[in-house]
């Protein structure tokens, strides 16, 4: 289902999934290895092109267990890994790991903000990050990594401090500039700003000279196509815009978009795949994605990470197509944006106190369960208020009418 006249996305945006890496490190969720390989198949299954899994900063990464299920599941080409980047020795140690786990698209995870730059880098120079940013990207491409590398904090970097920064890792060979809305501070429309203003910048410069263990050089200028590298953008929802601020980014020239599954993630969430993935199909039209797999994505994700069955916005969550008015359940295309069978979600009877003859008769239609709607419908209010009004679903209320049938 879409709108009938669509909006326009220049080109349609790319997807990568962090749910094995930024979601995998919210406080106190931890993915097995088995878990890793079921949300990166159910990711690939749905037409995510990359699934960001683990980070390394040095040897005997704790994550190395959920990279290498990863790898099974879906494949290297399939998969990135973040690399933390501190000194160069440091970044030296963090791609031998990647290089004995088999990566082949890595993340370089840099700092970028004054205040995260001090804490992480000891200094604030921008001159020593961009010295940073080309020695890591550098090394990278020389031992044949595809390499997006970040700007953490990006979004409360000055563009003055961000953009020679970016400038920077681009000629020094980086395939793509990751900006991380590590803290969420900005609207849709300083977010597209933004990002027009990255996407603008012209690459062709390179100063990076090597190649890699393949013999590919990585020389931006003799690169067809390539005079502009791609952007990504990673957003926090802590205000409730990751989705929002991720569109407009696309609209204004990023190429990729990194979510996680159920929005799980640090300081609010990140931005959620199954909404994400929804508005790119009621707002653009954009088909390339099965959505069937999403509510169970959702489901293995929140099982797997110890978080539970809380509710949770969205459309591919256990509450999304839940209904207690009998209008609602006869003729849910005067309620729904998609129908719930399109997500792989199914449409719930879920009521406590407002029972009605025609909800209690939708619930009973098909079971064989013979009773007097009216009076059961009546016995079942008092039943319900006694017990304190307990949830009930159609299974419940067939069971209730099963006994009352027999008394």
């Amino acid at each position: 289902m879409a709108t009938e006249m669509p909006e326009s996305m220049p080109r349609p945006p790319h997807i990568s999934d962090a749910t094995l890496r930024d979601a995998a490190h919210m406080a106190g969720v931890e993915f097995r290895p088995k878990d890793a390989a079921a949300i990166a198949d159910l990711l690939v299954r749905t037409g995510v092109e990359r699934v960001e899994v683990g980070m390394v900063s040095g040897p005997d990464s704790k994550d190395a267990g959920l990279v290498l299920a990863t790898h099974e599941a879906v494949g290297p080409e399939r998969s990135m890994t973040l690399v933390v980047v501190r000194d160069r020795r440091q970044v030296t140690r963090a791609l031998d790991e990647a290089a004995r786990l088999g990566v082949r698209n890595i993340m370089c995870s840099i700092p970028t903000s004054e205040r995260h730059a001090a804490l992480k880098l000891g200094s604030t120079s921008l001159a020593f990050l961009q010295v940073l940013a080309r020695s890591a990207v550098a090394q990278a491409k020389d031992r044949g990594f595809h390499v997006t590398f970040s700007g953490e904090d990006g979004a409360r970097t000055p563009t003055e401090r961000l953009v020679p920064y970016v400038t920077a890792g681009f000629r020094a060979g980086a395939d793509r500039f990751r900006l991380a809305e590590t803290v969420a501070c900005l609207s849709p429309w300083r977010m597209a700003e933004l990002a027009a203003r990255l996407a603008a910048i012209d690459h062709r410069a390179s100063d990076h000279r090597g190649s890699d263990h393949r013999g590919n050089d990585h020389r931006a200028i003799d690169r067809p196509g390539n005079d502009h590298r791609e952007i990504e953008v990673h957003s926090h929802n802590m205000l409730g815009m990751a989705v929002a601020n991720s569109l407009a980014a696309a609209r204004a020239g990023a190429r990729w978009i990194s979510t996680t599954v159920a929005g799980i993630g640090e300081r609010g969430g990140n931005t959620p795949l199954a909404e994400l993935l929804t508005a790119l199909r009621v707002l653009y039209a954009d088909t390339r994605f099965d959505l069937t797999h999403l509510t169970e994505l959702s489901r293995l994700a929140l099982r797997g990470s110890g978080l539970g069955d809380a509710f949770q916005p969205g459309p591919a969550t256990r509450h999304a197509f839940a209904y207690e008015l009998a209008g609602q359940l006869s003729h849910p295309e005067a309620y729904e944006t998609v129908p719930a069978e399109l997500l792989g979600n199914e449409r719930t009877l879920r009521v406590r106190s407002r029972l009605t003859p025609t909800l209690v008769g939708w619930a009973l239609a098909g079971s064989g369960i013979e009773v007097d709607v009216e009076a059961f419908t009546t016995w079942l209010g008092e039943q319900q208020e006694r017990d304190g009004n307990p949830a009930l679903d159609r299974d419940a209320i067939r069971t209730a009418a099963a006994a009352y049938s027999s008394v």
